[in-house]
């Protein structure tokens, strides 16, 4: 994170941009040391409802993780402390068999800022290694992301060109004969770095049996690779719900899977849509019987960086959900319409220890 910690965040945070509402809590974490605890309950609860953490004013809440050796500070937003701690007693009270995370995948689970750069997202750091349809590709959006953020055009019609331009980016790919060795290749030039604490997050909820879906626009084989490139590994309970590709014998992109899944569809609704290797947790060849039992866990752990994000939720009759949102820059002119849209709001590209605290105390048996 920048220096300057909890004050020079709270200093560059206008009046303006928090005259329309009350002041929110502001959350000082500590990632521990690697000796340390990282599982140590700072949303911990009495029986009363009180917190028995460390104690804190509403304007200014310190949490702290266990051990005296701390890698890096966050500073979060929260938006209604009463309201959180009171979703959070119901989905613990629920426990894990009926919580699952839904999760963004570029700058949420990646960081935005990689070694003093811009990360680059999973779909833009895709070279097909030709040149005539990388600038082709380009030449899309040069036009299309425009659109995607204009505030003119309605939703139905910003919908539609979104189904165009994914639509003629895919035929592209296959147009252009994209092969596996350039999606490979392609991460490991890739200036792409999972935020800290995410395998650690996984891990945990791997142990708990909580499913993880990961919804990206992107592309689900390239989201993939950069699992095995980066964290060397997979996890048995996440399901990436993206656009997935389908090669020849000799690994060359032919055709895609399913419908097209794009910025505006990016939902639970979208695994009505998926490809059927998408339809089963853990097994890519399997029935689609354990996609109910995603279904029938109605609380919902949400991880985003845009307002946008909130959408993934859309397709699950949820009886509670927790929001968390990352701001990673424009803090000044977006942290008020982050801190209304989001229960919790990370800020400065934070890391992910804060929701790994915020899980352990979900699946708590301590009441």
């Amino acid at each position: 994170m920048r220096p300057g910690g909890l004050l020079a965040i709270a200093s560059t945070i206008s009046s303006t941009a928090l005259s329309q509402s009350p002041l929110p809590t502001f959350v000082r974490f500590r990632a521990p040391h690697r000796n340390h605890s990282i599982f140590s309950h700072a949303f911990n609860h009495t029986a009363s409802g009180r917190s028995s953490g460390p104690s804190c004013s509403l304007q200014n809440r310190r949490i702290f993780f266990g051990g005296s050796n701390a890698l890096m500070s966050l500073e979060a937003v929260v938006r209604n402390r009463e309201s959180l701690e009171k979703k959070s007693a119901a989905i613990r009270s629920a426990g894990p068999s009926k919580l699952q995370v839904i999760a963004d995948f570029d700058g949420t689970l990646t960081k935005y800022t990689v070694d003093g750069r811009r990360g680059q997202t999973s779909h833009g750091l895709l070279q097909q290694g030709n040149a005539e349809y990388d600038a082709k590709r380009q030449a899309l959006y040069d036009y299309y992301h425009p659109l995607e953020y204009s505030p003119t055009i309605p939703l139905e019609e910003k919908t539609k060109l979104m189904e165009e331009w994914w639509e003629k980016t895919h035929g592209l790919l296959v147009e252009g004969g994209l092969t596996f060795d350039a999606i490979k290749k392609s991460v490991a030039d890739a200036t792409i770095a999972f935020r800290d604490g995410v395998v650690e997050l996984f891990e945990f909820l791997e142990e708990k049996d909580v499913p993880v879906l990961i919804f990206s626009a992107g592309l689900a084989d390239i989201i993939e690779e950069v699992f095995r490139q980066k964290l060397h590994r997979s996890f048995k309970n996440i399901k990436v719900v993206s656009n997935r590709m389908v090669f020849d014998d000799n690994d060359r992109l032919i055709s895609f899977k399913g419908k097209t899944i794009h910025v505006l569809n990016k939902n639970e609704h979208a695994l009505d849509m998926a490809a059927p290797v998408h339809d089963n947790l853990g097994d890519p060849n399997g029935s689609v019987n354990d996609y109910s039992l995603v279904k029938n866990r109605t609380n919902v752990l949400l991880l985003g960086d845009h307002i946008g994000d909130l959408g993934m939720s859309d397709g699950v009759e949820y009886e509670n959900r927790i929001s968390v949102g990352f701001l990673n820059g424009n803090t000044e002119e977006s942290i008020g319409s982050y801190r209304e849209a989001f229960d919790v709001v990370y800020l400065n590209d934070a890391s992910m220890w804060g929701v790994i605290e915020l899980a352990s105390q979900l699946c708590s048996s301590d009441q």
